[in-house]
């Protein structure tokens, strides 16, 4: 994972579709934003969904706004219905970037799933981690953010 800490947030542009609704770094603005990279063939990106909805839903009266992007790892993975199934299964009622051609993941210089990118309110990234202890290691940064450590 190459974007470095205190970079401004990429522009979420050259999404294959979007889901739940579209948004632009613009309606995102003095907001904290955690973007969160998956994939439909990712066990661990399956498993960790659970905490990636508690955390959006507890901390969405402090504004958070969290936004799902699927990287396909494969060509499989590319089939939007079988995309969209999954964010129905896993109830992702947040916005999600169906990224097939990784125009996203690429402008995030993002290689693995599960990833989690965490932006203030100016828009700097703030956080991020990926794979197993990625949610883990979230947890601070995100209270920080958020002001509750103050």
């Amino acid at each position: 994972m190459a974007l470095r800490l205190r970079t401004q947030m990429p522009e979420l542009q050259g999404a294959t579709e979007w889901i739940n609704g579209e948004v632009t770094k613009e309606d995102l603005k003095g907001q904290p934003v955690l973007i969160h990279f998956w994939s439909v063939s990712c066990g661990l990106c399956k498993k960790s969904m659970p905490d990636v909805l508690k955390m959006r839903d507890e901390y969405a009266d402090q504004g958070l706004k969290v936004i799902g992007i699927h990287m396909p790892r494969s060509e499989k993975d590319t089939d939007v219905d079988t995309v969209k199934e999954n964010i129905e299964k896993y109830e992702m009622t947040h916005p999600q970037a169906v990224d097939n051609q990784h125009n996203i993941t690429d402008a995030f210089e993002n290689e693995f799933v599960p990833a989690f990118y965490l932006f203030d309110q100016e828009g700097q990234l703030r956080h991020r981690s990926a794979g197993e202890k990625a949610l883990s290691m979230l947890e601070r940064p995100l209270k920080r953010v958020l002001g509750e450590n103050e």
